[in-house]
């Protein structure tokens, strides 16, 4: 593009700098700088040019103009002539001097520009500034900023200027009036003294490296004693924190005697602005630049003023900070760099001051030394290296602090030791036991944000000791040795439960480390260190905390990644093994959340790998050490049930491996003697740990728990004396519950053959002596339900040993009437009113197992069977709402299953029409009940019952289904139900029926007739409560069955709707009506022809000794009854 199209475009877009719409403004300064990023130097000369020529122009937009020259200076200064410089900066200088005001954004956005020009044409602009910086008069203020910013972005080519520049500005020091002024003053002082301070740092690259601080000795002294003696008392605050902080730079220029003479003066006048100001960033910057410029001369000054400064430095780390704003963050951070200079100069002095402190009760003053403590820890190390020993033995009483902050703090002290060797010391392991103890703290509950949205949750002692203990373990080499093995120490303690994540973590980290460094050091000496735990302490730990994973941050995967790379060191012939099965874990893991994993699944699988490991080892000493040690650590589980149930479990697997008789016995008994049987969960644990010991030593586990009975723990027990104390007989009553519940998960668990060999004479023997007390040779009935439920829970689990084994079919159960009247006992004596154990459901499970075993049970007993539990169920008043509504429907809902169950397996032992009938014929009394919840029940099982019948349905020659008409009679009306579920259950059963007649008829499981798939489709008008529709689909579904049924079926299915005509559910009984006459407009013919009769005039069939009593007397309806209300039936139909 050429120079006068680049001049005509900026123009174009110069004019559109006075849009009164501020966004268009920042558009068109945009489009400016992209211009100048093409075309610099035409760019800029098209700016100045247009500013000369609109004199007029508004401030404001002179300062955007001259804001976007200096973005493009910025980046292409390098680009720029010589000629558009000199008249950049004529322009700049003009636009930073035609206004008197002072702190003018149009002055500033000027003097921006000359400093960005002055980058490169240094002496160009310094000649044009200079010019309006002449001896005797006082200069613009932008003048000033102009030289203080060049001197501070172009050091090197500005300080050979500042002599003359000092000696220039010094008389005109007394000249400025103004308070702005002379902080302007103040500003281009300190940035002289900075500017001065760079390049005497950086000799080595600068243009004249003779240059010396001497040069510049006079002059800042000069200034120095005018702003000391003056400026420092003035009454503007701003004023003052100008002063100081020219100060500051300003003392490492001045010549060492005169520093030295005027730190007396200096140090307590600085201190005092303390007082005066809030806002203290500038005199803490200040001051610590004053005390490294006086130990920079080894001014004797400071040991007099030391503990004048130690106090007031102290009394700012120590002050309530009220925001963590940056200011008030930088503020600190030069406080504790003035710290740092006192500790490098006064190590001792310091320690003396800040240790005692340590001691106070004040919280403040403890955080706030602790503060100081961590800093120079990190930034004077060399000078604290001989006080570490002097410095661990100060923290003893900040580590017995409970405040959360003072906490806080002792973490950061500690990490920063860690980095500094201090916890290689004697007294260091002390200080990582802090750490870990923090890591135990409870987690915290999600918080809100803080006032200034910090995330309080992630800043807590726990989370701050989390993150410390990770990192000091991973990037801090030299804590290896101090860490490994020592972090193994807090793995079994239970206090420590809480850190075992990080701590997991965190020796992972070591191990592999260790691993890398060579097998010698990864092994662990345990002879050497009498506090670890022993490889068995470790696998046990590790194993049952990985029983609820996500506990604890995922603490299930990190103990299982510890297990992992402990392999070595807990068995040699481990490694190879663990390497497949351990990742398998740790995938399932990551597949589920704590919400989708079932705990039952998941502590199976680590029972899994427990017998895994147990057969790779293949060691009885090391098997037996690891069982002893599971043992050992039961107690400590006593306030974690689950976790102590699965270590039950954990205790059995490990013991049915064990070789050993002995040992197997005297651990059982030890476990018996010890259990705490008043805690449900540990009961179920010691019972499960029992079965699964039974696997391999049936024979020893009966034996222990024979013994454990006629032992005198038990004997002293159940005594006369017990009985009459409540508390005793409650502990006898639990006792006697966990024994049982021991038996029935030992015949639940044993080889079946053996275990058939041993339930008759052993197990149920000891099972009833348990539960049967007797006083003085008298049976005494117990009356805990919970010694009840474990029998009946028992007794179910011994059940279905007995009919899951090879050898069910030929087994011969004597004592199967028994256990059956038993269970009917139990489920009679339930509350008939409310349903709140699970006795029932265990009882009707424990018969549905027993009735498959022989011998068969006598018709009377199998009738009592079915009668007792339907009672028992049916008879139930609807749940509650609300919490304790959710809990009993579950139950309910178990319950029912259960009676399903039980009566499904009574249909099982005859598969025929009568023995479906027998069935159907219990639910009759409950099909027909006037309560709505006690037929919606009867439907349900009933559906459930044909539904099975037809799905076991096994034709072998073509038989009639010679009770089809009863059945369907029986719930075909029950379609018009007035609840909802009954209607369409009832639909259901009329559609298994009408299957089952199909299946007797010779058809296929899967074959599908067109007519009784209608009723699929007629279900959905049932929901309707509308009579129309109802009635409608009762006709509709009474002509299917008149399509379907047997010509020989019609009699018994229309006399069994006439019973119905008097049910106590209106609808049902008009229902039945509607059915009697669609059957009888359909299939009449055939009834005719049976009857070899012929119809009666009036009357819409032949059959009029069974209509007779449907007819109504003379005289009343014309004698004739017409039905009413029942739509979808022909006009002119009666009956």
């Amino acid at each position: 593009m050429s120079r006068p199209y680049i001049k005509k475009l900026s123009f174009t877009l110069l004019d559109s700098i006075t849009d009164k719409d501020p966004m268009v403004q920042e558009q068109v300064c945009s489009a400016l700088c992209s211009l100048g990023e093409a075309q610099p130097d035409e760019t800029l000369r098209a700016c100045e040019e247009y500013l000369r020529q609109h004199d007029k122009l508004a401030h404001p937009y002179r300062t955007k103009i001259l804001r976007a020259m200096e973005t493009i200076l910025s980046s292409h200064i390098h680009d720029l002539d010589k000629d558009t410089a000199s008249a950049v900066i004529l322009l700049a200088s003009s636009e930073m001097t035609r206004t008197k005001e002072l702190d003018c954004d149009w002055q500033q956005a000027a003097s921006s520009v000359l400093v960005a020009v002055g980058k490169r044409f240094t002496n160009q602009v310094m000649e044009e500034v200079l010019n309006r910086f002449q001896p005797g008069m006082l200069p613009h203020s932008s003048v000033l900023h102009t030289l203080a910013n060049l001197s501070m972005s172009n050091a090197f080519d500005m300080v050979p200027f500042l002599p003359s520049i000092l000696s220039t500005m010094l008389p005109m020091l007394g000249m400025a009036k103004q308070d702005a002024l002379k902080v302007v003053f103040c500003c281009a002082l300190q940035h002289f003294s900075e500017s001065i301070l760079e390049y005497l740092a950086n000799l080595d690259q600068a243009p004249d490296p003779t240059v010396r601080k001497d040069t510049f000795g006079a002059d800042i002294f000069g200034a120095y004693d005018f702003l000391f003696h003056h400026w420092l008392q003035s009454r503007d605050a701003k004023l003052r924190l100008a002063v100081v902080a020219a100060l500051g730079p300003m003392s490492h220029l001045l010549p060492s005697e005169r520093l030295e003479e005027q730190l007396p003066k200096l140090l307590p006048a600085v201190l005092g602005l303390y007082k005066k100001h809030a806002e203290t960033f500038q005199i803490s910057k200040s001051l610590g630049q004053i005390l490294e410029a006086a130990v920079n001369v080894s001014s004797r000054t400071l040991e007099v003023q030391l503990e004048a400064l130690l106090v007031a430095l102290h009394s700012q780390i120590c002050v309530p900070v009220e925001s963590s704003s940056p200011l008030v963050m930088n503020s600190q951070k030069e406080v504790l760099r003035c710290f740092t200079v006192l500790a490098c100069c006064s190590p001792d002095r310091l320690l003396a001051f800040l240790l005692p402190r340590l001691d106070t009760n004040n919280e403040r003053l403890r955080v706030g030394t602790l503060q100081i403590l961590r800093h120079i820890v990190n930034s004077a190390a060399a000078q604290m290296e001989i006080k570490k020993p002097f410095i661990l033995s100060s923290m003893r009483l900040p580590l017995l602090d409970t405040n959360d902050k003072v906490k806080r703090a002792v973490v950061q002290v500690i990490s920063a030791m860690a980095h500094h060797g201090y916890l290689e010391q004697p007294g260091g392991e002390v200080m990582v036991e802090y750490i870990v103890q923090q890591c135990a703290l409870p987690a915290e509950e999600p918080q809100k944000p803080g006032p200034d949205g910090e995330d309080l949750a992630a800043d807590s002692v726990r989370a701050v000791s989390i993150r410390t203990l990770y990192l000091v373990s991973t990037t801090v080499d030299r804590m290896n040795s101090v860490l490994w093995p020592y972090l193994l120490e807090f793995l079994t303690p239970v206090r420590f439960t809480g850190a075992l994540t990080p701590l997991c973590r965190s020796l992972v980290h070591l191990a592999l480390k260790r691993q890398e460094a060579g097998a010698d050091d990864f092994l662990i000496q345990y002879n050497a260190n009498a506090n670890l735990p022993s490889p068995f302490a470790l696998t046990t730990r590790l194993l049952v905390v990985s029983s609820n994973p996500y506990l604890g941050d995922g603490r299930g995967a990190a103990s299982l990644r510890l297990l992992k790379v402990m392999h070595q060191n807990i068995h040699p012939l481990l490694g190879q093994r663990w390497e497949t099965t351990m990742p398998v874990l740790l995938e399932y893991l990551d597949e589920h959340t704590e919400e989708t994993l079932s705990l039952k699944e998941w502590e199976e699988k680590l029972l899994v790998f427990l017998r895994d490991t147990l057969i790779m080892v293949s060691d009885n000493v090391w098997i037996c050490q690891l069982s002893q040690e599971m043992c050992k650590q039961l107690p400590s589980y006593s306030g974690t049930p689950q976790e102590k149930n699965f270590l039950y479990k954990c205790i059995g697997t490990t013991l049915g491996a064990a070789s050993s008789k002995e040992v197997v016995r005297k651990h059982l008994r030890e476990l018996l003697e010890t259990a705490r049987y008043q805690e449900e969960t540990e009961k179920e644990g010691l019972a499960c740990c029992f079965g699964i010991c039974a696997i391999t030593h049936l024979e020893d586990t009966l034996a222990q728990l024979e013994d454990f009975v006629r032992s005198d723990v038990f004997r002293k027990s159940t005594s006369i004396f017990s009985i009459f104390k409540d508390r005793s007989e409650h502990e006898v009553e639990k006792l006697k519950s966990s024994l049982i519940l021991c038996y029935g998960h030992v015949a639940a668990q044993a080889p079946r053959e053996l275990m058939l060999a041993k339930v008759e004479s052993d197990i149920l023997r000891s099972i009833f002596q348990c539960f049967n007390t007797k006083v003085l040779g008298i049976k005494v009935e117990t009356k805990d339900p919970a010694l009840k439920l474990c029998l009946v829970q028992s007794l179910c689990m011994v059940s279905q040993a007995m009919c899951s084994g090879a050898q069910a079919s030929s087994f011969h159960f004597s004592r199967k009437a028994e256990l059956v009247a038993q269970m009917m006992e139990f489920i009679r004596a339930e509350p008939q009113d409310y349903l709140r154990t699970p006795i029932r459901k265990k009882a009707m499970l424990a018969c549905t197992y027993l009735v498959t075993l022989e011998p068969a049970l006598e018709e009377q007993t199998q009738a009592d069977v079915i009668h007792s539990c339907l009672h028992s169920v049916m008879a139930l008043p609807p749940g509650p709402e609300g919490e304790d509504g959710v809990c009993q429907e579950s139950l309910y809902l178990d319950t029912v299953c259960a009676l399903e169950d039980l009566l499904t397996s009574l249909l099982r032992q005859n598969m025929t029409p009568q023995g479906l009938q027998i069935m159907v014929e219990h639910l009759s009394p409950w099909i027909k009940s006037p309560r709505g919840h006690e037929r919606a029940r009867a439907l349900g099982l009933g559906a459930c019952l044909l539904q099975f019948f037809l799905e076991h349905l096994q034709v072998s020659t073509l038989v009639p289904f010679h009770n089809l008409g009863l059945l369907v009679g029986l719930f075909a009306p029950r379609c018009a139900d007035t609840w909802t579920t009954t209607r369409q259950e009832a639909v259901g059963c009329v559609y298994s029926l009408l299957y089952l007649q199909l299946g007797y008829e010779g058809f296929s499981r899967d074959h599908r007739d067109d007519v009784a798939e209608r009723l699929l489709t007629l279900k959905d008008g049932l929901v309707h409560a509308d009579p129309t529709i109802l009635f409608h689909t009762c006709h509709s579904i009474a002509q299917v069955i008149a399509k379907r049924l047997p010509s020989d079926q019609l009699i018994s299915l229309l006399l069994t709707m006439f019973e119905s005509l008097g049910d106590p559910d209106k609808n049902c009984s008009r229902a039945a009506t509607v059915m009697i006459n669609c059957l009888l407009k359909e299939r009449g013919n055939v009834l005719l022809e049976k009857s070899h009769l012929r119809p009666v005039a009036g009357t819409g069939c032949g059959a009029q000794p069974h209509c007779s009593g449907l007819r109504a007397a003379p005289g009343e309806d014309e004698q004739r009854c017409p039905i009413q209300g029942e739509p979808g039936l022909p006009s002119g139909q009666y009956c």
